[in-house]
């Protein structure tokens, strides 16, 4: 399919041939769900932690004599009856990562490709360069041009000028065409690819 190039300014500079199998594929929202639940899984810390019996400082003595009390058998404590004492299954520290295949992690990225593709949600821009890194200026063309909510992925290194003008913008992320992925895809309203970045993603994911 083809798809016409735009700068910054919105003027057309050409025009660009996305490849179907890349840019083409149908919208599966399965797909989509399953890798973005695999990746904030593997962004969570697992470090939520509560005290077992063996955590909890104290005696190992029994409070009182087993027989004779009238009152309920007891043999610590530290169990979790009593207040200050131990929780039963509570959560440990662990990891939340879980594995997904590497096939379907790749038809995710193509998926939600495709899936701005369809929405018309998708530009293609020849490069993201600006002459002067200033922040007040990239938002006003910003603003010209719509974009409210966007990722923008450039080739294999991100221009150091830009990247600094658009770093204090909120709504808008800047990455390399390397770290393209599917929940950073979807969160953004619009998807604005380089030229060097859909030839990277396409020599990546054909």
């Amino acid at each position: 399919m083809k798809l016409k190039i735009r700068d910054l300014d919105n003027k057309e500079v050409g025009d660009i041939d996305l490849a179907d199998e890349v840019f083409g594929l149908p919208v599966r929202s399965d797909i989509l769900a399953r890798v973005i639940n695999w990746q904030l899984a593997k962004r969570r810390a697992g470090t939520h932690k509560a005290k077992g019996i063996s955590d909890i400082a104290g005696t190992t003595a029994k409070p009182y004599k087993q027989k004779g009390t009238g009152r309920a058998r007891q043999g610590s404590r530290r169990s979790p009856q009593f207040r200050g004492g131990a929780v039963i299954f509570g959560p440990v520290v662990r990891s939340h990562e879980f594995s997904l295949q590497k096939k379907v992690r790749k038809l995710g990225l193509k998926t939600a490709l495709s899936a701005k593709q369809a929405e018309g949600k998708l530009i293609v821009i020849d490069a993201a360069t600006v002459k002067e890194p200033k922040t007040g200026a990239l938002r006003a063309r910003f603003d010209a041009l719509g974009w409210n909510s966007v990722l923008i992925i450039d080739g294999a290194a991100v221009d150091a000028g830009f990247a600094r003008a658009a770093r204090n913008l909120p709504r808008v992320d800047l990455l390399p065409s390397v770290g393209a992925n599917v929940y950073d895809i979807m969160r953004r309203d619009t998807l604005v690819l380089t030229r060097d970045a859909v030839e990277q993603l396409e020599a990546r994911l054909k």
